[in-house]
Protein backbone atom coordinates (compact mmCIF):
# COMPACT_ATOMS: atom_id res chain seq x y z
CA UNK A 1 0.00 0.00 0.00
CA UNK A 2 1.19 3.67 -0.81
CA UNK A 3 1.11 5.48 1.65
CA UNK A 4 1.68 9.55 2.05
CA UNK A 5 2.44 11.40 5.69
CA UNK A 6 0.98 14.82 6.35
CA UNK A 7 3.04 16.94 9.28
CA UNK A 8 3.46 20.27 10.00
CA UNK A 9 5.93 20.12 13.02
CA UNK A 10 9.02 18.19 13.97
CA UNK A 11 7.95 14.48 12.92
CA UNK A 12 7.74 11.97 16.38
CA UNK A 13 4.75 10.60 14.59
CA UNK A 14 6.48 10.06 11.76
CA UNK A 15 9.39 8.67 12.88
CA UNK A 16 7.59 6.20 14.54
CA UNK A 17 6.01 5.55 11.52
CA UNK A 18 9.87 4.76 9.98
CA UNK A 19 11.05 3.33 13.12
CA UNK A 20 8.01 0.42 12.81
CA UNK A 21 8.67 0.25 9.28
CA UNK A 22 12.59 -0.31 9.37
CA UNK A 23 11.64 -3.31 12.09
CA UNK A 24 9.66 -4.98 9.70
CA UNK A 25 6.02 -4.21 11.26
CA UNK A 26 4.73 -2.57 8.59
CA UNK A 27 5.02 -5.01 5.84
CA UNK A 28 3.33 -4.08 2.75
CA UNK A 29 3.67 -0.07 4.06
CA UNK A 30 5.57 2.09 1.12
CA UNK A 31 6.25 5.37 2.08
CA UNK A 32 6.31 7.44 -0.58
CA UNK A 33 6.21 11.29 0.12
CA UNK A 34 5.64 13.47 3.42
CA UNK A 35 4.09 16.92 2.89
CA UNK A 36 4.24 19.79 4.96
CA UNK A 37 2.26 22.85 5.18
CA UNK A 38 5.56 24.19 6.82
CA UNK A 39 8.68 25.14 5.39
CA UNK A 40 10.62 25.03 8.71
CA UNK A 41 8.68 21.79 9.88
CA UNK A 42 11.13 19.51 10.96
CA UNK A 43 9.37 16.42 9.34
CA UNK A 44 11.01 16.96 6.16
CA UNK A 45 14.50 16.59 7.07
CA UNK A 46 13.40 13.44 9.45
CA UNK A 47 11.39 11.97 6.12
CA UNK A 48 14.66 12.40 3.99
CA UNK A 49 17.19 11.58 6.28
CA UNK A 50 15.42 8.30 6.10
CA UNK A 51 15.22 7.90 2.61
CA UNK A 52 11.46 9.21 1.78
CA UNK A 53 10.74 12.61 -0.29
CA UNK A 54 9.80 15.19 0.98
CA UNK A 55 7.60 18.31 -0.31
CA UNK A 56 6.13 21.09 0.74
CA UNK A 57 2.56 22.80 0.34
CA UNK A 58 2.35 26.66 2.32
CA UNK A 59 -0.66 26.95 3.20
CA UNK A 60 0.12 30.77 3.38
CA UNK A 61 0.08 30.41 -0.22
CA UNK A 62 -3.49 29.90 -0.69
CA UNK A 63 -4.83 32.65 1.82
CA UNK A 64 -8.40 32.30 2.44
CA UNK A 65 -8.63 29.44 -0.32
CA UNK A 66 -9.46 26.14 1.45
CA UNK A 67 -10.29 24.52 -1.20
CA UNK A 68 -7.34 25.85 -3.65
CA UNK A 69 -5.04 24.32 -0.68
CA UNK A 70 -6.69 21.02 -0.75
CA UNK A 71 -6.57 20.77 -4.47
CA UNK A 72 -2.82 21.62 -4.53
CA UNK A 73 -2.33 18.63 -1.94
CA UNK A 74 -4.52 16.23 -4.24
CA UNK A 75 -2.42 17.36 -7.31
CA UNK A 76 0.98 16.82 -5.34
CA UNK A 77 -0.03 13.01 -4.32
CA UNK A 78 -1.38 12.28 -7.57
CA UNK A 79 1.95 10.65 -9.56
CA UNK A 80 2.40 8.71 -6.49
CA UNK A 81 -0.64 7.12 -6.59
CA UNK A 82 -1.42 7.12 -2.70
CA UNK A 83 -4.16 4.63 -0.96
CA UNK A 84 -3.59 6.21 2.21
CA UNK A 85 -3.08 9.51 3.78
CA UNK A 86 -1.50 9.40 7.07
CA UNK A 87 -1.97 12.91 9.23
CA UNK A 88 0.74 12.81 12.14
CA UNK A 89 0.77 16.83 13.53
CA UNK A 90 -0.89 17.81 10.50
CA UNK A 91 -2.43 21.14 11.88
CA UNK A 92 -4.76 21.67 9.22
CA UNK A 93 -8.68 20.84 8.68
CA UNK A 94 -9.08 18.62 5.36
CA UNK A 95 -12.84 19.42 3.90
CA UNK A 96 -14.68 17.88 1.72
CA UNK A 97 -12.99 18.76 -1.36
CA UNK A 98 -10.03 16.38 -0.31
CA UNK A 99 -11.83 13.74 1.45
CA UNK A 100 -13.92 13.46 -1.95
CA UNK A 101 -10.74 12.59 -3.59
CA UNK A 102 -9.23 9.92 -0.96
CA UNK A 103 -13.07 8.65 0.59
CA UNK A 104 -12.04 6.47 4.34
CA UNK A 105 -8.47 6.85 3.00
CA UNK A 106 -7.31 9.67 5.76
CA UNK A 107 -6.42 8.84 9.16
CA UNK A 108 -5.11 10.96 12.21
CA UNK A 109 -3.69 10.85 15.52
CA UNK A 110 -5.13 12.47 18.05
CA UNK A 111 -4.15 13.31 21.98
CA UNK A 112 -7.48 12.66 23.62
CA UNK A 113 -9.50 9.88 24.20
CA UNK A 114 -12.37 11.01 21.54
CA UNK A 115 -14.78 12.37 21.58
CA UNK A 116 -13.20 14.31 24.65
CA UNK A 117 -11.43 17.27 24.11
CA UNK A 118 -11.05 17.13 19.90
CA UNK A 119 -9.69 20.16 18.50
CA UNK A 120 -6.24 22.47 19.98
CA UNK A 121 -5.15 23.20 23.47
CA UNK A 122 -5.70 19.29 24.17
CA UNK A 123 -3.34 18.74 27.06
CA UNK A 124 -4.17 22.18 29.06
CA UNK A 125 -8.03 21.61 28.36
CA UNK A 126 -7.67 17.68 30.36
CA UNK A 127 -5.30 19.53 33.31
CA UNK A 128 -8.03 22.13 33.50
CA UNK A 129 -11.07 19.82 33.51
CA UNK A 130 -9.37 17.51 35.71
CA UNK A 131 -9.78 14.10 34.32
CA UNK A 132 -8.31 11.09 36.02
CA UNK A 133 -7.52 9.36 32.64
CA UNK A 134 -5.90 11.17 29.47
CA UNK A 135 -5.08 9.25 26.30
CA UNK A 136 -4.62 9.04 22.51
CA UNK A 137 -7.38 7.91 19.61
CA UNK A 138 -6.06 6.98 15.93
CA UNK A 139 -9.30 7.55 13.93
CA UNK A 140 -10.70 8.17 10.16
CA UNK A 141 -11.03 11.50 9.21
CA UNK A 142 -14.53 12.84 8.29
CA UNK A 143 -15.52 16.84 7.50
CA UNK A 144 -15.52 17.27 11.10
CA UNK A 145 -13.27 17.85 13.44
CA UNK A 146 -11.66 14.66 15.45
CA UNK A 147 -15.10 13.10 14.83
CA UNK A 148 -14.29 10.22 12.65
CA UNK A 149 -14.91 6.72 13.79
CA UNK A 150 -12.15 5.32 16.34
CA UNK A 151 -9.63 2.49 15.28
CA UNK A 152 -7.70 2.23 18.01
CA UNK A 153 -6.97 4.21 21.45
CA UNK A 154 -4.68 4.08 24.07
CA UNK A 155 -5.17 5.25 28.15
CA UNK A 156 -2.39 6.70 30.50
CA UNK A 157 -3.46 8.51 33.93
CA UNK A 158 -2.78 12.31 35.07
CA UNK A 159 -0.60 12.34 37.61
CA UNK A 160 -0.75 14.48 40.74
CA UNK A 161 1.60 17.36 40.08
CA UNK A 162 1.53 16.91 35.71
CA UNK A 163 1.65 20.15 33.77
CA UNK A 164 0.93 20.78 29.99
CA UNK A 165 4.84 18.96 29.42
CA UNK A 166 4.32 16.29 31.43
CA UNK A 167 1.33 14.95 30.24
CA UNK A 168 1.54 15.43 26.68
CA UNK A 169 5.27 13.62 26.53
CA UNK A 170 3.33 10.58 28.14
CA UNK A 171 0.80 10.89 25.81
CA UNK A 172 3.32 10.80 23.17
CA UNK A 173 4.24 7.81 23.85
CA UNK A 174 0.84 5.94 23.83
CA UNK A 175 0.87 8.14 20.38
CA UNK A 176 4.11 6.35 18.89
CA UNK A 177 2.51 2.72 20.32
CA UNK A 178 -0.83 2.65 18.58
CA UNK A 179 0.07 4.45 15.51
CA UNK A 180 1.89 2.36 14.21
CA UNK A 181 -0.34 -0.59 15.10
CA UNK A 182 -3.57 1.26 13.25
CA UNK A 183 -1.69 1.91 9.90
CA UNK A 184 -0.18 -2.01 10.43
CA UNK A 185 -4.13 -2.96 10.27
CA UNK A 186 -4.91 -0.60 7.45
CA UNK A 187 -2.27 -2.43 5.28
CA UNK A 188 -3.04 -5.28 5.72
CA UNK A 189 -6.75 -5.41 4.73
CA UNK A 190 -7.97 -5.89 8.38
CA UNK A 191 -9.87 -2.63 9.25
CA UNK A 192 -13.46 -2.76 8.05
CA UNK A 193 -15.79 0.04 8.33
CA UNK A 194 -19.50 -0.43 9.03
CA UNK A 195 -21.05 3.39 9.42
CA UNK A 196 -19.17 5.04 12.89
CA UNK A 197 -18.24 1.15 13.84
CA UNK A 198 -14.50 0.10 13.68
CA UNK A 199 -13.52 -3.86 13.45
CA UNK A 200 -10.46 -5.54 13.00
CA UNK A 201 -10.73 -8.85 11.52
CA UNK A 202 -8.95 -11.57 13.26
CA UNK A 203 -8.35 -9.79 16.32
CA UNK A 204 -6.95 -12.23 18.97
CA UNK A 205 -6.73 -10.69 22.30
CA UNK A 206 -5.22 -12.54 25.33
CA UNK A 207 -7.26 -13.39 28.38
CA UNK A 208 -5.54 -10.60 30.03
CA UNK A 209 -6.41 -7.96 27.85
CA UNK A 210 -9.78 -8.63 27.44
CA UNK A 211 -10.93 -8.86 30.65
CA UNK A 212 -8.11 -5.68 31.41
CA UNK A 213 -9.38 -2.84 33.51
CA UNK A 214 -7.56 0.36 33.88
CA UNK A 215 -8.46 2.64 37.38
CA UNK A 216 -6.61 5.78 38.17
CA UNK A 217 -6.63 6.93 41.33
CA UNK A 218 -6.03 2.83 42.06
CA UNK A 219 -8.60 1.58 44.49
CA UNK A 220 -7.52 0.77 47.95
CA UNK A 221 -7.53 2.07 51.36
Amino acid sequence: MKLAVFCSGRGSNLGALLDARDKGALPGAEFQVVVSDAKGAGALNAARERGVPALVVPRSAFHANQDGFERRLIEVLEPYGIELVILAGFQRVLGETFLKAYPQRVVNIHPALLPSFPGHMVWGNELEYGVKLAGATAHFVDPGVDTGPVIIQGAVPVLPGDDVEALSERILKVEHRIYPQAVAWLVSGRVELKGRTVAIKDLDPSPEETGASFIWPPLGK
